[in-house]
């Protein structure tokens, strides 16, 4: 592990982990986009435990006329669900879908809680759609809105909302923003936030990250398997990326069919 390395992981998590403002305040929001209350605002549940930490934060601030947790069971669950259980030893999260237990955390640490829960998306993919699909179910009508998702999938889930609804006023907000740095001769993350990531899997996600983002034809894009808008990838990220799938290329994490879309059949798996 050298500079070099740990310059590209950064790379890849700055691209990755957007926040189109500096922090979740009315007055960000006025600033940035001439309103100071976005309409609705979204965690989502693959994000890692501080994410809860950020919606109470918004919620007090009021950065939105309502909010949304949305998660049901898919690839990272399980770490949600333990750590969640180490941190508050009585919520008992065996089974719950990831949008209960973070309304869990988010009543017993903060006494709030979110308006609504969508309890039955497997990945970034219909985490979408179902999110869309209760807010037309519970009426609820919108031009703009705050994603939080984990850091290394924010840029995939603002481009797939971006397909479903491109005139929107999309604002993503990261869970968290961090730096790697070599510790004794070792990948570290530099003041980790609640429930981050160990280092290894920090990078395993965010080399899953780039080929899901790219518009070719094993991309997610629109000239791809067309699950998320188009997306920039500038080159310098991708040279960071190749230069790490060189180094550490048993890390490009592949979907797994476990957390596919019901509707989208056994070809087309976890976004």
């Amino acid at each position: 592990m050298d500079e070099r390395t740990v310059n590209w992981i950064n790379r890849l998590g700055a691209f990755c982990g957007t926040r189109d403002i500096p922090e979740l305040t009315q007055g960000a929001l006025e600033r940035a986009y001439g309103f100071r209350q976005a309409d609705v605002l979204v965690l989502f549940g693959g994000s890692i435990l501080c994410g809860g930490d950020i919606l109470a934060d918004a919620m007090r601030e009021q950065v939105a006329k309502r909010t949304v947790i949305v998660g049901g069971e898919g690839h990272t669950t399980q770490a949600l669900r333990d750590t969640v259980h180490r941190e508050i030893p009585q919520i008992c999260t065996q089974g719950l879908p990831e949008a209960q237990v973070f309304a869990a955390y988010l009543n017993l640490r903060y006494g709030l809680a979110a308006d609504f829960l969508e309890c039955t998306s497997t990945n970034c993919g219909n985490n979408i759609t179902c999110l869309l699909e209760l807010l037309r179910e519970r009426h609820v009508d919108w031009d703009s809105m705050i994603l939080c998702q984990d850091a290394a999938m924010q840029r995939r889930m603002d481009a797939g909302l971006r397909k479903y609804a491109p005139r929107a006023t999309i604002i993503n907000f990261a869970s968290y923003a961090v730096k790697t740095a070599v510790r004794h001769g070792e990948l570290a993350i530099e003041y980790p936030p609640r429930g981050m990531w160990t280092p290894m899997r920090y990078l395993e996600l965010l080399m899953g990250e780039i080929p899901r983002l790219m518009d070719n034809e094993s991309g997610y894009g629109p000239r791809g398997k067309g699950y998320i808008a188009h997306v920039d990838v500038p080159e310098e990220v991708l040279e960071a990326f190749e230069g790490l799938r060189k180094e550490y290329a048993g890390l490009v994490r592949r979907a797994n069919p476990l957390y596919a879309s019901r509707e989208d059949g056994p070809h087309q798996s976890e976004w």
